[in-house]
């Protein structure tokens, strides 16, 4: 059981650490742990308690999310920059790694591509190229920044591409790795379009 238990905790903080909970009070969360356990009242009621965590989580997201955009725009702007990075209006940047002599797909076209995704710090989030196994998906049906670069690709192309939060996932975020207001950053190789 103290084998157990120990690995309760490391599992429970390492998922708080991960949810970006830096710190908390030990002796409150085990005096909590202890009412529960012990069958003793709670010192608050589980509605205040879900108010608590509510909104503690909401301004945990909103500080997330300002540190991300923040984070994200000088990387953009130091990234802008380097020799062969292009911006687009919208803010989207590329690099050609090898230009294709294809044609380039429309907003209405579905299209076969190899990608690696990866965070600005190098987290890959996703990569057709690791699986192995490329990916087909409507050029309508994907994140703006995805729709907007690959009409600018020809077929055969490889290209780095460094996508602005507001052309990604936005304050959402999505999934574990992809918080609100990240900016990603794509190696495209566009295949085919079907």
């Amino acid at each position: 059981m103290d084998k157990i238990s120990y690995a309760l905790g490391l599992s429970i903080a390492s998922n708080f650490k991960a949810s970006g909970i830096d710190q908390i009070d030990i002796s409150e969360f085990m005096h909590a742990l202890n009412d529960v356990y012990s069958g003793q009242s709670p010192a608050i009621s589980f509605e205040e308690a879900q108010s608590v965590m509510n909104s503690f989580f909401g301004a945990l997201k909103n500080r997330l999310a300002k540190q991300n955009l923040e984070q994200g725009e000088e990387f953009l702007k130091i990234n802008g920059l380097k020799k062969g990075v292009t911006t687009t209006k919208s803010g989207l940047q590329y690099e050609v790694i090898k230009m294709g002599k294809g044609k380039k797909p429309t907003a209405n076209d579905t299209v076969r591509c190899h990608y690696h995704g990866t965070l600005i710090n190098g987290t890959v989030f996703d990569s057709s190229m690791d699986r192995g196994e490329p990916a087909e998906f409507p050029l309508n049906a994907v994140i703006k920044g995805w729709t907007e670069v690959l009409q600018l690709m020809p077929i055969g192309s490889k290209w780095k591409v460094t996508i602005p939060a507001n052309l990604a996932y936005g304050e959402q975020g999505a999934g574990d790795i992809i918080g609100p207001n990240t900016t990603l950053i794509f190696i495209i190789e566009l295949l085919d379009i079907i």
